[in-house]
């Protein structure tokens, strides 16, 4: 698969452009994002019908349109980890999950969820190959999260593990949403990603970035600052710094984007939960 086989659909959530990127690369749709900007997708696919969606991970930024396009695509198979799998088949969990971070605005951010037919999910664990792909097992942002590596293009189709970065600025922010944010796991799939020695990492908030391993750089800084202080401060406190830190090196135009694309309040409670795990093993 050459580069130029590889293209960025914006989805325009809530009709923002530069916050959710789907990727198709060959016939493969990588991340199709939420069911609420569909009509954004299949404008950006033009009539095209992929063979295959592929999951980075089963948040609904990502995957909540998959159920409504395998219905509209009876042959498309989808790919998914199988920690996510169960999840596909049944959303139940995983919107009552999703509402409770969500409430109210559920609806309005992610559209309808619908179920995938069970005969069509294809069950990743890391190390398959899709066509042109091949599959890692990549946690950290999410325990079911997979990534994909095109050899022939140099392209890592990273989802969240390697952050946000809304082109065509510098600042990378590590998403860490709840439930399962795991620091050493992330930081172990960052240095999964670097042995491959990618010349673009596709990302869904937002685009592709030329400079992989000075990406990842600040990557693996942004997750330790940001959980050494979530350690430290209160939710609020932890928020509001995050926000100025981003307005102040990106303006709030650019910074909306970040926010809509990860935001900050959750980013503390992924790293609250962290913590408290780890605190319970410590203690028990």
């Amino acid at each position: 698969m050459s580069a130029a086989e590889i293209r960025p659909i914006d989805v325009r959530h809530l009709g923002r452009p530069r916050v959710i990127c789907a990727w198709l690369a060959g016939d493969v749709l990588i991340d199709p994002g939420p069911a609420s900007s569909i009509e954004a997708l299949l404008d950006g696919l033009a009539g095209f019908v992929p063979r295959r969606i592929a999951l980075t991970h089963i948040h609904l930024d990502h995957a909540g349109a998959t159920g409504t396009l395998a219905a509209l695509w009876p042959d498309v198979e989808i790919a998914v980890h199988e920690r996510g799998a169960r999840h596909m088949i049944d959303p139940s969990r995983l919107l009552e999950s999703a509402t409770r971070l969500y409430g109210d605005d559920m609806e309005r951010l992610w559209g309808e969820v619908l179920p995938v037919p069970e005969d069509r999910v294809a069950v990743l664990r890391g190390g398959e190959r899709l066509g042109d792909l091949d599959v890692a097992y990549t946690p950290g942002h999410a325990s079911h999260h997979v990534s994909y590596w095109d050899a022939r293009s140099r392209t890592v189709f990273a989802g969240d593990v390697a952050g946000v970065r809304i082109e065509p600025l510098d600042y990378v922010l590590a998403p860490t949403p709840p439930p399962d944010v795991d620091i050493e796991a992330w930081h172990d799939s960052i240095a999964l990603l670097r042995r491959w020695q990618p010349e673009r990492l596709a990302i869904t908030h937002f685009g592709a970035a030329a400079d992989p391993q000075a990406h990842l750089d600040r990557l693996d800084a942004a997750l330790d600052r940001w959980a050494a202080r979530a350690r430290e401060a209160e939710r609020g406190e932890f928020a509001e710094e995050l926000r100025a830190d981003i307005e102040a090196q990106c303006g709030p135009e650019d910074a909306s984007c970040y926010r809509q694309g990860a935001p900050y309040e959750h980013i503390y409670d992924g790293l609250a939960r962290y913590w408290s795990k780890r605190d319970a093993q410590v203690s028990g």
